[in-house]
């Protein structure tokens, strides 16, 4: 309540008049199951603790536009430029289902870091179409709006992004993972266990994914497949090959592509692999899994970086550590560690001095907490 307050008064300052409403939604840490979304894979997110909010009122100046203030519009030109296109993707997105939508005086806070592979992007658009969907009386279905907020982003921003980080932040539940089929978009809710606890540990670098590296990537694995429907003709993604099937058909992929491809099927095995682990409360298990991830997104997809493994080692070094691995699309931004509760404020105390001397790299560590997805909150 006190910060929906907060932001109510700042929307009150910039524009004169209190918001109608004010919209958050979550960031996200994904657990494990990285670069299989756009695969139809399988991946299991959870929504976290920070979040961000909008408040908004119909238009002042022009129904036909939305104008923005706040912490996301006062940083460098490229922040401002980039955010303002998701928020677009997201406008266009509704006009086109649910026409007609208006503009709208917006606000904005955020406690998700930028472009550190927390889903501040996702959790701009979802907290956006929120919002916006409250003031044109439109129902909100997380999981349609989740597939709306990825259709303008891949529209607007040109980055073929999958739909893990939009329905992470739409449909998130409390205390719970998101075991997440990214091909039917059925979802079971994974309780997290008490044991252990996810740290977020924040390199202090970031990367820009545009239309590069992530979309290489992407290209690679639509190549693979494209291969592999020559002897199995069933294959319509990754998602559909065996690691065995994978080898007898390899003959004639060059080694870069085949490489991405055995990161994808080997990682599509994972997520359920740590649900039935956490669900087990076998979380020497689930840590086990996140160090295996973390080794084939350096060696086989090569989208960790420098500092994203020496933050991992750092932490594995710690005897509450039970498991490391870079989250998000990589190169850059954020690692997680899966850490015995009873132990986290030792091991961030421990660990992250150890990161900064080697990196030379201011970081940021803090334990996250499941959270729900977006929703309107109470102005008073």
């Amino acid at each position: 309540m006190e910060k929906t307050s907060l932001i109510a008064d700042r929307f009150r300052q910039k524009y004169g008049a209190l918001p109608h409403v004010v919209a958050s939604a979550p960031g996200r840490v994904n657990l494990i199951g990285e670069h299989t979304d756009y695969n139809d894979g399988f991946v299991l997110p959870m929504a976290i603790d920070c979040r961000l909010r909008i408040a908004v009122a119909p238009s002042s100046t022009d129904p036909d536009a939305t104008q923005c203030a706040g912490e996301y519009f006062e940083q460098d030109k490229g922040a401002h430029h980039r955010a303002l296109l998701y928020m677009a993707g997201v406008m266009w997105a509704l006009r086109r289902d649910h026409s007609p939508v208006h503009g709208v005086d917006a606000f904005i806070t955020s406690t998700v870091p930028v472009g550190a592979g927390l889903a501040s992007s996702a959790a701009l658009e979802i907290a956006y179409a929120r919002a916006l969907c409250e003031t044109a009386k439109i129902p909100w279905e997380p999981m349609v709006m989740a597939k709306l907020a990825q259709d303008g982003e891949t529209t607007y921003l040109k980055v073929r992004c999958g739909i893990m980080d939009q329905a992470a932040s739409a449909s998130g539940r409390a205390g719970h993972a998101m075991l997440l089929d990214c091909r039917t978009l059925e979802m079971t809710h994974v309780p997290m266990p008490a044991s252990a606890t996810v740290v977020v540990m924040d390199t202090g670098t970031r990367r820009t994914l545009g239309e590069t590296e992530y979309n290489k990537r992407r290209a690679s694995c639509e190549e693979a497949v494209q291969h592999l429907q020559k002897s199995l003709p069933h294959v319509r993604a990754l998602r559909d090959v065996t690691l065995a099937e994978l080898a007898r058909a390899s003959a004639g992929l060059d080694p870069e592509t085949l490489r991405r491809a055995q990161h994808v099927v080997a990682e599509n095995q994972r997520p359920a692999a740590m649900a039935a682990a956490l669900r087990a409360n076998d979380v020497a298990a689930a840590g086990a899994l996140m160090n295996e991830s973390h080794a084939s997104l350096r060696d086989l997809y090569e989208v960790s970086s420098k500092h994203l493994d020496i933050i991992c080692q750092e932490a594995r070094k710690h005897p509450a550590c039970l498991g490391a691995r870079m989250t998000g699309a990589g190169f850059g931004g954020c690692a997680i560690a899966l850490v015995k509760t009873d132990a986290v404020d030792d091991f961030i105390r421990a660990t992250q001095p150890t990161y900064e001397a080697r990196s030379y790299q201011r970081s940021a560590f803090f334990p996250v907490r499941a959270d729900d997805g977006a929703r309107v909150e109470p102005l008073s």
